[in-house]
Parts: structure tokens; sequence; C-alpha cells
């Protein structure tokens, strides 16, 4: 353990390095410029292909959640449900929870799409999404773009850091006008609930947000809650999965 602490340390140390040697302006404008290109193709790629998906509700929640974990089981069966309504999933596109909304999704014979994101360690594309429908990013922000831009509704299962990534740039989105109101789903109180009372206490007594900022999203705790919860916002509204 001791070794491998000194070899992450030594290859941070030589990034650092890397980072702050000056480079000529020439090699920075050449590098940068492919950069733009190689995020531009993965754009392109990814408003072809997610454009020609129908509708669909994004499930988020942790890679590392096993199948045994009841939250697996909700987020398969909420995919399930999801489908039956009319509904593709969309999910991250790797293993635990992202796999079980997937998995759902492919057994009812609905709409199974995963984006992928390449990372050295935890995320390999998961066997239950549609051949046609399978995407692998390399950047997280174009990726996050995707999930914003063609999803109709989230699903936030329990999940890490990645997740509560996904969940506050969306309730952000929504709270500043900068995208379209859709209905945030998250599951399972005793893993939400702690974290709902540190905002109302501490952020919302605070001043930091408004009373209503809450009302973006809504804690629920079974599989036909979350549905119904993304059926009743557009019920509301008069539209159904196919328009």
């Amino acid at each position: 353990m001791v070794i491998e602490n000194k070899n992450h340390d030594d290859k941070m140390a030589e990034k650092l390095k890397e980072a702050f040697n000056p480079k000529p302006w020439n090699e920075t404008k050449t590098h940068d410029s492919w950069a733009v290109f190689k995020m531009m193709a993965e754009m392109v790629e990814g408003f072809e292909k997610m454009s020609k998906i129908g509708p669909c509700v994004t499930i988020f929640g942790s890679a590392r959640t096993k199948s045994d974990n009841p939250y697996y089981q909700m987020a398969e069966e909420i995919a399930y449900l999801l489908t039956k309504q009319g509904f593709g999933v969309i999910t991250g596109g790797g293993p635990g929870i992202m796999e079980a909304g997937n998995k759902g999704a492919h057994f009812s014979g609905g709409k199974s799409v995963g984006l992928n994101i390449d990372l050295p360690f935890e995320q390999t594309s998961n066997p239950f999404i549609d051949n046609d429908k399978l995407l692998t990013f390399n950047y997280f922000f174009v990726r996050k773009l995707m999930f914003m831009k063609y999803s109709q509704g989230y699903i936030t299962m329990p999940g890490g850091f990645g997740t509560m990534d996904e969940l506050f740039e969306a309730i952000t989105l929504i709270q500043t006008n900068k995208m379209v109101n859709f209905p945030i789903a998250l599951v399972g109180k005793d893993y939400w609930e702690g974290l709902v009372d540190w905002i109302k206490k501490t952020l919302l007594l605070s001043g930091n947000i408004k009373e209503s900022d809450l009302s973006i999203f809504k804690i629920v705790d079974s599989p036909e809650e979350a549905v119904a919860h993304i059926n009743n916002f557009y019920t509301k509204y008069h539209l159904k999965p196919n328009f």
C-alpha cells in the first residue's frame, strides 16, 4: 500500500510539474484547437443519436450498488414502470444503479439508452443497453449536456459525488431558468432526508435559496411514487410521453 501511494504521488507530481511548465504559444494553440474539435465531435454524435430516441427519463445512482441491494431492485422496477408509461430510460451506462435502470428497460421491451464515460476505473458499459443507443464520452460536460437536453425527468437514486453533481446542476439550471422545468424525484427517504434537512436549515435559513426552490425536487420512497411524480408533472400540462 505504501508503494502504491508513493507511485500515485510521483505521478501526481509529474502532472503538476507539466501543468505549471510554460508552453510555447503555438503548442498551446494547437493542443486547444484539437481539444475543441474533439468536443465538437462528441456533441455532434450525441445530438444526432439522441434526437431520434424520443421522450426519456434519466435514472442516476451509484456505480457501486450491488444487485442484491434494495435500491438496485427499486431502480430496475422504476425503469420497467417508466417504459410501460411510454418513456425510454437513460442512464450513465455503467454498472450498479445504472445497470439496474437499463436492465428494467431492456426486459420491458422499452428503449434502453446508455451515456457511458471513459474512466480509468469503475466504469464499463453494462450489457442491457440497446446496441444502437450506447454512446461513450471523454468529456463529462458533454455527457451532462446530453442528460439535460434529452431528459424529460430525473430519477435520482442513492449515489456519490457524481450523482450529487448531476442532481445539483439540474436544480441550478431549473432554479435560474436556464433550463425548462422538469420533474426530479429523489428515491429513498432514509438516504435523502438528511441532505434536504441541511438544505432547509442552512441554505434556506441563510437566505441563499428561496422556499420555492425546494419544490424543484421531491423525495419519494417507492417505485410507484417515483413514476407517479413524473406522470403527474406532464398530466398537469396535458402532455404524454409520445409528444
